[in-house]
């Protein structure tokens, strides 16, 4: 695995594959990487003949009192697991790189459509730091393929809205969600869940699972179904930050007559807040 620090010597690197003729599939993380990360590799490398991932734990995405100072960092163990699947590129920049001119003077992305709502609401500014280190990361690889989980739904809504408003020629392909035996989807930070409320987190994934199963038997009144899934989460004792019944392509409530639904949670465990979702085809 070659590492790469700066832009300069990284583009350098991916010309030269260019040229040869190699298709680059693009990990884009921010590291402390899980089994779910090293799915999203393994499947990029199923898809092109070169992989690059990238490390970078994106300040811009952060808001005020989230964890970014706290965020794990674990370069060492990354490089390590990045090795053992056989990962090809590793790009691993310093802030001063991804923002030569600070983060203030920093050119925004915005992507208007579907970043108000569920983790948009509740975290302002998240998915405009997402989706301006986002785009700057494809124009820096330029990949063929790009390879996201699908944990991150909204996030992976609005970075192919951002691809098709803005022309990127890059196909965004999305992996399924890798979970632990009892449901729960992994996480950086599943980390900060404590051993206490171990036993008890799974229960987001059985609200949301409970309902998707009774809207295939016929149920449409969503209003109730979110509110029966948000006293279920309670009553194990998490707050609820959303859960919601969304139309899966634009993200709006969803309606009796659509045919793919997504539903979408997310709560708070003591130190730790956890996203979840499911989606159906009727």
């Amino acid at each position: 695995m070659q590492v790469f620090h700066h832009v300069a010597s990284l583009r350098e690197a991916l010309n030269e594959a260019r040229r040869s003729g190699k298709t680059i599939g693009f990990v884009p993380t921010m590291g402390n990487l899980h089994d779910a990360h090293i799915e999203l590799v393994k499947l990029a490398q199923q898809q092109c003949d070169l992989v690059v991932v990238s490390i970078f734990v994106n300040r811009l995405q952060f808001g005020l009192n989230e964890d970014w100072d706290k965020y794990p960092r674990t370069m060492e163990q990354d490089m390590a697991r990045l090795r053992g699947v056989g990962c090809d590129f590793l790009f691993h920049p310093e802030e001063s790189e991804i923002y030569p001119n600070g983060m203030d003077q920093q050119t925004r992305v915005v992507c208007p459509a579907m970043t108000d709502v569920l983790c948009g609401a509740s975290r302002p500014g998240h998915f405009e730091g997402v989706t301006t280190v986002v785009a700057k990361l494809f124009n820096i690889v330029q990949p063929h393929k790009a390879v996201f989980g699908i944990k991150d739904f909204q996030q992976l809504a609005v970075i192919r809205r951002m691809v098709e408003d803005l022309c990127i020629p890059v196909e965004v392909v999305s992996a399924p969600v890798h979970r632990e035996p009892d449901g729960l989807a992994m996480s950086s930070r599943n980390g900060y869940i404590t051993p206490e409320e171990r036993p008890r987190v799974a229960v987001l994934n059985q609200a949301l699972n409970r309902v998707k199963e009774l809207i295939e038997q016929g149920r449409r009144d969503f209003a109730g179904l979110e509110a029966e899934a948000r006293q279920q989460i309670e009553d194990s004792g998490f707050q609820v930050d959303y859960f919601s019944i969304r139309n899966s392509r634009n993200l709006e409530p969803a309606a009796d007559d659509d045919r793919e639904i997504t539903v979408l949670g997310a709560m708070y465990t003591s130190a730790a807040r956890l996203i979840d979702n499911i989606s159906i085809e009727l």
